[in-house]
């Protein structure tokens, strides 16, 4: 099914991140990177890799394990997941592989990304695709001491814990399926590439730090001077059952130069209707 899919890795200080590749026949090649949501990894694009593959589009695909999810490296014990070191750790990666001509197309926490550097860099990005989210998370000012305290004591929870084992493969799979409300042939993969065995026993790769609350969230002045940003051609994929918040009439009148499409599905919509978004992300990238 992906017999042209790559296991791949790069270097970024002393962390590998590990990433998916399709190769492309030409070096001047669109380069087309999937960022995952938080907790996902690059399997949750394997749909929409097949789908891209079997169109034979000269297209150089990556989909990246973030740093602390699926193969990628685990950060070191004293450092945690500020949101805003993804961005700058999508930069290095962008460079270490010599991407040119790229769009972005981020699933949740991914989208959120794939924003922030659309906005920051816009001559670096030729399209931005977002699935799930659009707006960067943001908060009123004055919850900005409570979230710092909360984001500590998480941080001292997490010290405290000690690494326990998943009791099977499929209890694991289950705890995912009632997470994602994804059912167990969709979810299987994102599972297999979080999981390894130690001694006999199941562990999840994914970093534990991962689920530490956040020390700090922008404002939503911050958050719309991010949007306002962008300039490269934009598109939001939202599905018909996800999160309420993101089909607020509030936050998409502020939306004024975004394309913003509906498919059926909840959350992880791209895995619900993979056929549909594959032709949206098609639209958007072959347009430009």
């Amino acid at each position: 099914m992906h017999s042209e899919l790559q296991e791949k890795s790069v270097r970024i200080d002393d962390r590998t991140i590990a990433y998916l590749e399709l190769e492309a026949s030409k070096t001047t090649a669109k380069t087309v990177v999937f960022i995952h949501g938080w907790m996902d990894n690059a399997a949750s694009f394997l749909p929409l890799l097949s789908r891209i593959e079997q169109q034979r589009l000269n297209w150089r695909v990556i989909a990246l394990d973030l740093s602390g999810h699926g193969h990628s490296s685990h950060k070191s014990e004293h450092h945690f997941y500020n949101f805003h070191d993804y961005i700058d750790d999508l930069h290095r990666i962008l460079i270490k592989i010599q991407a040119v001509d790229v769009y972005l197309v981020g699933h949740s926490l991914g989208a959120l990304i794939a924003s922030c550097y659309s906005a920051a860099f816009p001559d670096k990005v030729s399209g931005l695709v977002q699935i799930e989210a659009h707006f960067p998370l943001a908060e009123s000012a004055d919850l900005g001491v409570e979230r710092l305290r909360k984001g500590i004591e998480s941080r001292e929870r997490w010290r405290n814990k000690s690494l326990k084992p998943v009791p099977s493969k499929q209890d694991a799979i289950k705890m995912r399926m009632r997470a994602t409300k994804l059912d167990a042939e969709t979810v299987t993969p994102i599972v297999e590439r979080d999981l390894h065995q130690i001694g006999g026993q199941w562990y999840w790769r994914h970093d534990g730090k991962l689920k530490c609350e956040s020390v700090y969230r922008m404002t939503e002045q911050h958050a719309q001077e991010v949007m306002a940003a962008i300039t490269v051609p934009h598109l939001i994929i939202l599905g018909h059952r996800g999160y309420p918040y993101l089909r607020q009439a509030h936050w998409l009148s502020l939306l004024n130069h975004a394309q913003i499409v509906q498919v059926e599905g909840d959350h992880h919509c791209h895995l619900e209707s993979p056929q549909e978004v594959v032709e949206l992300i098609l639209g958007l990238v072959n347009k430009n």
